[in-house]
């Protein structure tokens, strides 16, 4: 078995072995990850945070050991806590990161990728916070560009947001909205949610294709366009601006 890590800002996660194939997710700089299979220029990976697999460009990420794979795995877990910010390098070159990255062996503002040592300034996130925080980190992302498969604030999916957002605070969703329904307790009414609850909704057909991120009085943040607020209530999202309601609502989780 071979282990990989990502050593760049953000990588895109396809869904197939191709530069034109349909990006399913993204890679922030310092998530690690199995080699399934590899050829020429894609890898097969799945990634260690929440099992999703997808192809990656060879070019695009450094092998690692498996002693290193299993310590990253089990060692405590830092990120970047700036919305974007830079590190240097012993040579003292730039490399951007954005909100989220992780910070692989982090002490004392050092952290260690591979062998090659890194200085960060920014801000840390590696606590579990309380549940009035999940609203709070919410709104670092508001406006961010809604973008299919993406987890950054340069843009993001919907089910990037709420886990990303999660995993700021200290908690772990799985990636796709219908994947993280399977998660947390079920609450029967909208009266019973509280703020950092999340709220599904399906299509026509039944399926889970959305989530957002519930907050006070009736309100709800999630990626839509961009990430956006709108009200909430037993049909599901009316959206603001337009006047009518964009999505179904399936179930409301408790995830904290």
């Amino acid at each position: 078995m071979t282990y990989g890590i990502c050593n760049l800002s953000i990588v895109p996660m396809r869904l197939s072995p191709s530069d034109t194939s349909e990006m399913v997710n993204q890679l922030i700089f310092g998530e690690h990850f199995k080699v399934l299979e590899k050829d020429k220029k894609w890898s097969k990976i799945k990634l260690s945070f929440d099992g999703y697999e997808g192809y990656i460009d060879n070019k695009q990420y450094e092998e690692i050991s498996e002693d290193s794979f299993n310590q990253l795995t089990t060692e405590p877990k830092n990120y970047a806590g700036e919305l974007i910010d830079f590190i240097t390098d012993d040579a003292n070159n730039l490399t951007t990161i954005p909100l989220g990255a992780r910070l692989p062996f982090l002490n004392n503002q050092q952290f260690k990728l591979n062998g090659t040592q890194f200085n960060y300034q920014g801000k840390i996130c590696n606590a579990k916070l309380p549940k009035t925080s999940i609203v709070e980190t919410a709104f670092m992302f508001l406006n961010t560009p809604y973008l299919w498969g993406g987890k950054s604030p340069f843009g993001i999916d919907c089910s990037g947001f709420t886990q990303t957002v999660y995993k700021l605070c200290g908690y772990e969703l799985l990636r796709d909205a219908k994947e993280q329904a399977t998660q947390g307790e079920v609450l029967s009414f909208i009266e019973e949610s509280e703020p950092g609850d999340l709220a599904f909704f399906d299509n026509e057909e039944g399926i889970i294709t959305h989530v957002g991120i519930i907050m006070t009085d009736y309100n709800i943040i999630h990626a839509h366009g961009k990430v956006r607020i709108d009200k909430l209530d037993h049909s599901g999202i009316y959206n603001v601006d337009k006047h009518s309601h964009t999505h179904k609502l399936r179930v409301i989780k408790r995830m904290i």
